[in-house]
């Protein structure tokens, strides 16, 4: 089955300003995102993970190499339309999103400039509310909700548009911990119980856990690739790129680190605990 996003030896530079050199972010990558997946992006600042984002619905285009979007080539700009109706976008700024004054219409301005006819519009603005569960603030007035609310009153507007994937860009970086898991509560709902595809930018290894994949960029490639277990284990390559792990993967590396003998690819706090006290008990 075709990947629904693809990268190709994916190369992009930003141009030169004035009296500075141009900046290449990343050269030759290759990456797949399968459909239906949840997959995490995670990296120190500056490795490159925001652009990589852009790329995916042509934000931004390629200096070399091909992106691919369910076997649409992104710098074709006849399929520009399809490509963002099928992948959409969600920034930081909830309020950089929310245009109208008035919850329901915010939702309901993208399919109204796609020409979805107004009984769907209708339908779609009410399923989307519900589906992150912000259908009795369907009259209220944006600026007067939460962090959290509004990010989700802005996933709303993107599902709205049907996409069969999300990106979503540090999504969570101006909440506070209720707004975070409000966040990720609501995308991962999506794709386990919707099947939608998630890509989710982040710096908060917390919600990177709930991730089928995590990849980790650094330098403008990819340090390692796989299962939130597989890549949390691996602490020493992680925080020599700078990077913090689990907190519970923190502890258990040093007990490990003080003679226990521990598995490090427990990550929620009950595995954890478990793990501990099975180690106890050997030890008694």
């Amino acid at each position: 089955m075709t990947p629904i996003i693809q990268t190709e030896k994916l190369s992009f530079t930003y141009p030169a300003s004035e009296g500075r050199l141009a900046l290449p972010v990343f050269e030759n990558l290759d990456l797949e995102i399968a459909e239906g997946s949840f997959t995490a992006i995670i990296g120190p600042n500056g490795c490159g993970k925001s652009t990589l984002a852009k790329h995916f619905n042509a934000v931004l285009l390629p200096s070399g190499g091909k992106v691919w979007v369910s076997g649409m080539d992104t710098s074709d700009e006849e399929l520009l339309l399809e490509i963002r109706r099928q992948i959409g976008m969600v920034f930081q700024n909830p309020d950089n999103q929310i245009v109208a004054n008035v919850v329901e219409e915010d939702v309901a301005f993208a399919p109204e400039n796609l020409g979805v006819p107004s009984p769907e519009i209708r339908k779609r603005v009410d399923d989307a509310l519900k589906t992150v569960g912000m259908y009795e603030y369907r009259e209220h007035a944006p600026h007067l909700l939460s962090g959290g609310q509004k990010q989700r009153i802005a996933i709303a507007g993107v599902l709205a548009m049907q996409p069969r994937c999300i990106v979503l860009d540090e999504p969570t970086a101006m909440l506070d911990p209720r707004g975070r898991d409000e966040v990720v509560s609501t995308i991962t709902q999506l794709n386990r119980e919707q099947g939608i595809t998630v890509v989710l930018i982040t710096h908060h290894m917390r919600e990177a856990v709930h991730a089928d994949r995590i990849i980790v960029m650094h330098k403008g490639g990819i340090l390692t690739d796989g299962s939130p277990r597989k890549v949390f284990s691996q602490v020493e390559l992680l925080r020599k790129a700078g990077l913090d792990v689990p907190q519970t993967t923190d502890l258990l590396y040093s007990l490990r680190n003080a003679g226990w003998d521990l598995p490090l690819e427990a990550l929620t706090v009950e595995e954890c605990a478990e793990a501990i006290a099975a180690a106890i008990q050997i030890e008694n």
